[in-house]
């Protein structure tokens, strides 16, 4: 049976959503799941309140917004090494920060955990970019709300969520959008461009719960689809 590789970004903000002690073991005991099921999974790993303290504080003492993203990759790729210690073995044991080092792990055969990798990416671009060079088929995006929608729905009640959207329709909407660096709310131009260059069908989901992953993997109805 042919192995069907699986994009997987695990919001930062979900992960490590304060300086608090959080347990990633069920996030990866779902991802080593889902590769005892046959599929071969790659994770990117985002920043969260940790990287975006530590961008603000730059900021505020005058570094420019390539310095912060510097900060923003730094603090990613920490997060990353820390969910590899979470799923043991089964990982690749280091964090790949340049395209050498992603095809030295993705040789490995194992799972391999990313964080950021230059400035002006956010990791949903990294992850954008991972799924891309590895041919993967599905992307799954967590995010602390079900999907997408017209307008921000914690703000607008009358908000709707969307069960397909295109990528040129989401492109539109992110255009007249500024971005800086800690600021990339679910999604940017980059990924967008990639996922609709490589035909990537993309699943944005509430990653709140663990095993939304793995109802996004198995085809069951829940999140947005990005169509490319």
């Amino acid at each position: 049976m042919k192995i069907l590789n699986i994009t997987i970004k695990l919001s930062g903000h979900i992960l490590f959503p304060s300086f608090d002690m959080h347990d990633l073991r069920p996030y990866a005991e779902v991802i080593k799941k889902i590769k005892n099921m046959g599929y071969m999974p790659y994770v990117v790993v985002g920043g969260g309140i940790p990287a975006r303290y530590y961008i603000n504080l730059a900021r505020a003492h005058g570094a420019d917004e390539s310095t912060c993203d510097y900060i923003g990759i730094s603090i990613a790729n920490i997060n990353a090494r820390i969910f590899i210690n979470a799923l043991g073995e089964e990982a690749c044991q280091f964090v790949p920060t340049n395209f050498k080092e992603l095809d030295e792990a993705i040789s490995t055969g194992k799972i391999v955990v990313m964080g950021g990798l230059q400035p002006g990416q956010s990791t949903t671009a990294v992850s954008s970019i991972l799924a891309e060079r590895t041919n993967s088929k599905l992307f799954i995006i967590t995010t602390n709300i079900d999907g997408i929608y017209t307008k921000d729905p914690k703000k607008d009640p009358n908000a709707k969520k969307y069960d397909t959207i295109t990528a040129d329709e989401l492109i539109k909407i992110l255009e007249s959008q500024g971005i800086k660096a800690g600021e990339y709310d679910l999604l940017d131009p980059v990924a967008l461009k990639i996922i609709k260059r490589s035909k990537i069908i993309t699943k944005v989901i509430d990653g709140r719960e663990p095993i939304n992953i793995l109802k996004a993997v198995i085809g069951e109805k829940i999140g947005t689809t990005i169509l490319p």
